[in-house]
């Protein structure tokens, strides 16, 4: 592009684009990053740099990386002949793509399509508050969500979610949602013990005897919690999850929005933990962001539950997703699997996932400033610290200076950011499953470069 075309493009962005998640006040001055090219793990910038990307997409999505050509062109040959018709509807890829997820997730059958994370777990909450009112007149209302763990944008997402930051200025809340405390070992008074896991799960139980039985529809989890610092479930923690919820007939929603179509090595994260849930839902990485998709997958029994006798024109799960009906997004979606299972990613997942968590560990034993280092598959974090003894966290203007240094070296990394008080700490990696050892070995390369750059 010409510097003229360049420049007319900046500033149309900085004059009318509201951007997510940023402070715009420093864009008045220099104007925006802007990506207009990506090949496999790299993208360009409108000036023509290139960085090797390590956060696929900057939020866990560009799965199979990019200039996929065979799901442009999928997605143009379904466009070309049914673009959209209401999900009241079928269609072809909808149909198709259902049977080919439920295929990879034993247990569940069904499938619920909507267009964004956020969307696909409000499907999740609205069964679970409509079937109360079915069948326990409103009273088996009540979800529990874990403190750290994300479920979406919109209110009662954030109501269900256990970052303050990302809540902060957004209340009142929707009522009904009750915190359980998260499963970080590295984080807890007793995260040493053998036990632990179970320790940490058996805090549900006392939270549906705190709020009653008979009040609690669901518990709403993340099998590997994302942006509030990548924390891995502890032995045990699902397994004991399950038998609560077992007990006291509490439905078992997972999030698999970040850890879904095989992130962590399997198809979904919660396949790592021997949890059976009546409910996942997913996004990001189904079509790898070549198309807007998300989905809420149940159990049969589940939806046979809404099979109203067509004369109770209240008892069937009357929700509507407008963009659940375009066909781009299981198109997509359908070559997106196909890619995965051809291209055996799922095992390059596990072999380079061991490969950077080694790499990590090499890095934590350079710098002291890496307390702790934690991951599944190619989802990785590093705890950064004041001290490793104390476990005081660094300040997130810390994190946010290595991200930052990584960027000059031409390699995008991710932090958590305004997310947790005090606890902005973690460097995150979540780079394409396709990545190889000299990609690894790159992102490697520039975090140890940044650390060691930081003034002392």
């Amino acid at each position: 592009m010409k510097p003229n075309e360049i420049s007319d493009i900046v500033n149309s962005d900085k004059s009318h684009v509201w951007h997510h998640l940023s402070q715009h006040k420093p864009m008045q001055e220099t104007g925006p990053m802007m990506i207009v090219e990506g090949k496999g793990m790299r993208v360009k910038d409108i000036n023509g740099r290139e960085y090797l990307d390590a956060v696929s997409g900057g939020v866990w999505t560009v799965n199979v990386g990019y200039g996929r050509e065979s799901i442009a062109n999928a997605v143009r040959d379904q466009l070309t002949k049914m673009c959209y018709f209401a999900n009241s509807a079928g269609s072809i890829p909808g149909a198709q793509f259902a049977e080919k997820l439920i295929n990879k997730m034993p247990g569940l059958n069904r499938v619920y399509y909507s267009n964004s994370g956020s969307e696909a777990n409000e499907k999740g909450f609205k069964l679970v508050r409509q079937l109360s009112h079915m069948k326990n007149d409103g009273k088996k209302h009540k979800i529990i969500y874990r403190d750290r763990d994300y479920h979406g944008t919109t209110i009662t997402a954030l109501s269900a979610t256990g970052q303050a930051q990302r809540k902060d200025q957004y209340g009142p809340y929707t009522p009904g949602f009750v915190e359980m405390p998260h499963c970080l070992a590295y984080r807890s008074p007793n995260g040493g013990d053998s036990d632990f896991g179970v320790q940490a799960a058996g805090e549900l139980e006392k939270i549906i005897l705190r709020e009653g039985p008979d009040t609690v529809g669901s518990v709403c989890l993340e099998p590997i919690t994302a942006g509030g610092g990548v924390i891995v479930p502890p032995e045990g923690y699902f397994e004991t999850i399950q038998e609560i919820c077992t007990k006291y007939g509490v439905l078992i929603h997972i999030d698999e929005v970040v850890c879904g179509m095989g992130r962590t090595g399997k198809w979904f994260g919660y396949q790592h933990f021997g949890v059976k849930p009546d409910i996942v839902t997913m996004a990001k990485g189904v079509a790898s962001g070549y198309a807007a998709i998300s989905v809420t997958a149940t159990t049969e029994d589940l939806f046979k539950e809404f099979l109203a006798d067509p004369s109770d024109k209240m008892g069937y799960f009357r929700d509507i997703s407008t963009f659940g009906g375009c066909t781009a997004g299981p198109a997509a979606a359908l070559e997106n699997m196909r890619i995965i299972e051809e291209e055996n990613l799922l095992d390059n997942v596990t072999k380079m996932g061991h490969y950077t968590l080694d790499r990590l560990h090499e890095l934590q034993q350079k710098h002291p400033i890496i307390g702790d280092v934690r991951g599944k598959g190619l989802f990785l974090g590093a705890d950064l610290v004041k001290d490793p003894k104390t476990r005081e966290p660094v300040d997130e203007s810390v994190a946010a200076a290595i991200a930052a240094d990584c960027l000059k070296q031409g390699v995008m990394i991710g932090r958590t950011n305004r997310s947790l008080n005090d606890y902005n700490n973690t460097l995150c990696l979540s780079p394409a499953l396709i990545c190889t050892k000299d990609d690894i070995d790159e992102i490697i390369t520039a975090i140890d470069n940044a650390i060691t750059n930081l003034p002392s």
